[in-house]
């Protein structure tokens, strides 16, 4: 099977020849491959002082490098956000170069999502008051930010995008920082209409938050994503038990241990990646990596030794 194949086999529930691996970003292409994905040469001051040509053949030879990357990885969804590009049509150019190059072996992935995430600490009082204020106005925003986020989508799908990754956090440690009733009201039918849009269109969806997703599991199933990410084992999901309760329904994708990687033994890493594999693995519908990404400053001898893992272990 082809990467994509894969991905596409475990997204519907099936099983592929080999667990699918992915991640939302990698931020290690330096210590691993030699340079950055988007390094110095995308500065907005270098990007300005480019000509059209000039930023024309710098795009396509990201795409090449971001591909290489990744097939090297062996991914079979490449995140290709283009956070660097701030004009939509360099942004796009980029991901047609991508797909020239990649052509239908692997899918493309980019952010979708448009609703409520946890607000930061400034904002935190005013999303609480505008709740029992002004729900009404509150629903209004959401739809708005819904509506927004689906168009935008629609254009990624025209630009060679073919997977959503929905990435507003909803949760804590300690559970979502909205009781399910008012997730229920603030949140989950703005999701659904995003991600219902996105199946419509043809595009995988992939809805990700941190923390405890527990206390909303089953909202987060009833709105249809085709996976779920990150399956937080720092707040407690185990996916052992969301395998029991959803994996019939959803696609899990996650749940490698990312403190572990940081600051755990390599025995902590082991266990954590032989633990997914195992419980995650059997009867498909399954995606392997870690709960949040191989951040910057990792040592990446510890996201190597994950990889190991999951080649020793991916074959079903």
């Amino acid at each position: 099977m082809t990467p994509k194949e894969r991905a596409v086999a475990a997204l519907n529930l099936q099983t592929p020849d080999m667990v699918p691996t992915f991640e939302l970003e990698f931020q290690l292409a330096e210590e691993m491959f030699g340079r950055p994905l988007f390094g110095a040469q995308f500065s907005e001051e270098n990007q300005r002082k480019m000509s059209r040509k000039e930023k024309d053949r710098a795009i396509y030879e990201e795409a090449e490098y971001t591909a290489e990357v990744y097939s090297k990885l062996e991914y079979s969804i490449i995140p290709a956000h283009g956070y660097e590009l701030n004009d939509p049509n360099d942004l796009a150019l980029y991901h047609r170069c991508l797909r020239e190059i990649v052509g239908d072996t692997v899918m493309l992935g980019s952010h979708g999502d448009g609703t409520f995430a946890i607000p930061d600490g400034n904002e935190m009082y005013e999303f609480a008051y505008r709740m029992a204020d002004d729900p009404e106005g509150l629903k209004a925003e959401a739809q708005k930010r819904a509506d927004a986020a689906i168009e935008h989508n629609k254009w990624l799908q025209e630009n060679g995008i073919d997977c959503l990754l929905l990435c507003s956090d909803y949760c804590y440690n300690n559970g979502p920082f909205l009781s399910p009733q008012n997730f229920g009201e603030f949140i989950q039918p703005y999701l659904y209409q995003i991600i219902d849009a996105a199946r419509k269109d043809g595009l995988y969806t992939i809805k990700h938050t941190d923390g405890n997703i527990m206390p909303i599991l089953d909202q987060l199933v009833e709105c249809n994503p085709h996976a779920l990410h990150s399956l937080d084992p720092m707040a407690g999901v185990d996916i052992k038990k969301v395998k029991e309760l959803v994996g019939d329904k959803v696609c899990l994708c996650g749940n490698v241990h990312c403190a572990a990687l940081q600051t755990g033994t390599e025995q902590d890493v082991t266990d954590s990646a032989e633990y997914c594999l195992t419980y995650g693995k059997p009867g498909g519908g399954y995606i392997f990596c870690t709960s949040n990404v191989p951040f910057k400053g990792m040592d990446p001898k510890r996201y190597q030794l994950v990889l190991d893992i999951w080649k020793r272990m991916r074959m079903y």
